[in-house]
């Protein structure tokens, strides 16, 4: 199912673009404001791909990692994947109503859902609207309801709310070669159905938190379950170098994140390689998008030191959001 075309087409010319850029003309990231941040990106994968540069990374080893929730894609006041886990739990509360009296059905009808819920609670609930089922069951509900469902404040597609100028940066790094992956705390299978649709990045380039599955026979066809059991630890904090380490194999060169949840995998890029790029996304354009610093306290403070550049939406974003069909 296609979710969006029009992030496909902002991507082709972003793709059209980068390839000019790398040999001598075209402005390869057209919605960041000019500035020493774009240059130093700029620089960074131009030397990278330059064969007579100091600077030169062989293509194998040209690999970017990008969180998703607030770093590619619109995070506040809640992420797409939690909104979907909400819709899916009001559904199953009105075809039985006796779950009104259970956790976490309770804090949801109640309005306390995010306010009240610990972690295991929000475990809890992505087993009840996630699993026991088919895959492909799965995806079909996935995918319909991104078809469907609106942010509640900007009115849009929740897959309509993409950063132009990741967009570019990702078109940008895809042109010059570079494996672009995504290494989210969100829920593999759930990015999975929108990532190529999206971003452009195939779904065996995602990685993900996700949960167990067996594979069985199933009036004579072999599928996949989905378990109610977690894969642990969940892909977020020291877990995603982890998993960039289990899953790519090699170390990354350049990274992009927005959290404290991302700060692991920042600050393990940037201890890798003499030469890496590792970026964090502030969100301080509130009246663009949404401006907060909760969650990020301690990503920012990292920054401060030196080694993660900081790109603020406000001064870097020329343009925040792709355009509207």
């Amino acid at each position: 199912m296609r979710l969006l075309l029009l992030p496909l087409a902002f991507l082709a010319s972003c793709a059209s673009i980068s390839t000019t850029s790398l040999f001598g003309g075209g402005d390869p990231l057209p919605s960041w404001t000019n500035g020493d941040l774009k240059a130093s990106i700029v620089r960074f994968v131009e030397g990278a791909t330059d064969p007579e540069s100091v600077h030169f990374v062989p293509a194998e080893e040209r690999i970017a990692v990008f969180d998703n929730d607030g770093t590619l894609i619109c995070e506040k006041p809640v992420y797409s994947q939690l909104a979907f886990m909400v819709d899916r739990a009001k559904e199953y509360v009105a075809d039985d109503p006796a779950l009104r009296e259970e956790e976490p059905y309770r804090s949801l009808m109640d309005g306390t859902f995010g306010s009240t819920m610990d972690i295991d609670a929000f475990i809890k609930l992505a087993m009840k609207t996630h699993t026991g089922m088919l895959d492909e069951e799965f995806v079909a509900i996935a995918e319909g309801w991104l078809a469907s469902a609106r942010h509640p404040d900007l009115d849009r597609p929740y897959t309509e709310l993409v950063y132009a100028p990741m967009l570019e940066l990702v078109a940008f790094l895809q042109d010059a070669d570079f494996q672009v992956w995504i290494c989210t705390g969100g829920g593999l299978d759930f990015v999975r159905c929108y990532a190529k649709d999206v971003y452009g990045i195939g779904p065996e380039n995602v990685i993900g938190s996700s949960t167990q599955k067996a594979y069985r026979e199933i009036e004579g066809r072999g599928e996949f379950v989905r378990l109610a059991e977690l894969v642990t630890p969940l892909n977020d904090g020291a877990a995603k170098p982890v998993n960039i380490d289990r899953y790519i194999g090699r170390s990354p060169i350049l990274a992009v994140g927005n959290s404290d949840g991302d700060l692991e995998m920042l600050e393990y890029v940037a201890q890798r390689h003499a030469r890496t790029l590792t970026l964090l996304l502030h969100h301080d354009d509130g009246e663009r998008e949404f401006a907060y610093d909760a969650g990020n306290e301690r990503a920012l403070s990292a920054a401060a030191e030196g080694e993660i550049e900081v790109i603020s939406m406000s001064r870097d974003f020329g343009t925040v959001f792709a355009p509207a069909p």
